[in-house]
């Protein structure tokens, strides 16, 4: 799922993004909740129609950004009581204030308000807000308005604790949800952590339900994840590094900027037939970003989603023809060629 945070999928517009996705995207109900707020939202119908966008939505909580972007806040039963990360106003979100924004904002999918402790938080930290999630989780639950057009999910936490991650799986079950996401995950744990995680997760998630990794976007690290049975991904990786000049390729990451591209007259993949690679040279798009043209950052940002777009329907039919094993290690040796196989 491509990010637009803001509403939008960075510097793409609504009908770049029906391009590069599967028809659904997601948006961030923290920075949707501070700026434009619920009433401009409502006012427009929902933010599908605010951003006119036509396909599906998934609005995270906001409790992730609670606890990354704020540095002064206050944990308690009824929510968390946060500065805002830009004004340093005094703000409070509880369970019920998430859900009732998402069920304004009109996602197709939402998300139950969590916590997101460090990975490596102490064992009774991490055992108190888990319990504490789970009791938030089931608060949202019965708050949410919408249950017939809006499937909300819950969110295994527990850091790399198994017994805390089982826990957080078996309450949430228990309450019922139409869906599963694993939380806390890629926040800077050591990939091996990450990857021991997902192997353990794998075999007690539930198969009938969708599972969604969030904050994943990495190749190699969706490549594991679909190994470890994960329907659903979303990352700000690739709009992120495209800004930045790093496109994603056949054979690995070029970063566009560099001199070695200057008269180079391929495609920025010569295996990729997205409108990008189908129309533009490396040198041309080099020039952009030496000239600090937007479109520079327009063309690599459509052309890395495409990129991934591209992975996924690969990964889907390798899956389908029983080789999705031998389509990894093939992908692996030629994106990371420095690397062990993951």
């Amino acid at each position: 799922m491509p990010v637009g945070t803001q509403a939008t999928v960075k510097t793409l517009d609504s009908t770049e993004a029906r391009e590069i996705s599967e028809g659904l995207i997601l948006a961030n109900t923290y920075h949707l909740w501070l700026e434009p707020g619920e009433k401009i939202i409502a006012k427009h119908g929902d933010v599908k129609k605010f951003m006119n966008w036509d396909g599906a939505l998934l609005t995270d909580s906001g409790g992730y950004q609670v606890f990354s972007l704020s540095k002064i806040r206050k944990i308690q039963e009824e929510g968390v009581t946060f500065r805002h990360h830009l004004s340093g106003e005094l703000l409070h979100m509880s369970p019920e204030d998430s859900i009732r924004a998402q069920n304004v904002f009109g996602a197709d999918i939402i998300m139950s308000f969590d916590e997101c402790p460090p990975f490596y938080a102490d064992y009774e930290y991490m055992k108190a807000s888990v319990e504490r999630t789970v009791r938030w989780a089931k608060r949202g639950k019965d708050a949410h308005e919408k249950p017939d057009t809006q499937a909300l999910f819950g969110i295994v936490q527990g850091g790399h604790y198994k017994d805390l991650r089982k826990q957080s799986l078996d309450s949430l079950m228990e309450i019922g949800f139409p869906g599963y996401s694993i939380g806390g995950l890629s926040i800077g744990e050591k990939k091996d952590d990450m990857y021991e995680m997902l192997e353990y997760l794998k075999g007690i998630m539930p198969h009938d339900k969708p599972r969604y990794l969030m904050g994943v976007g990495a190749p190699d690290d969706i490549l594991k994840g679909v190994e470890c049975g994960i329907d659903m991904f979303d990352c700000v990786l690739p709009t992120r590094i495209a800004r930045h000049g790093s496109a994603m390729t056949s054979e690995g990451k070029v970063v566009i900027k560099n001199k070695t591209y200057e008269e180079d007259m391929g495609p920025l993949d010569p295996e990729c037939d997205c409108k990008v690679c189908q129309s533009y040279t490396r040198s041309y798009i080099r020039h952009l970003f030496k000239t600090d043209e937007i479109l520079g950052l327009r063309l690599v940002t459509y052309h890395n989603l495409y990129f991934l777009k591209k992975l996924m329907a690969d990964i889907r039919k390798a899956i389908m023809e029983d080789r999705f094993g031998d389509f990894k290690d093939e992908f692996i040796k030629r994106y990371y060629p420095k690397t062990e196989n993951v």
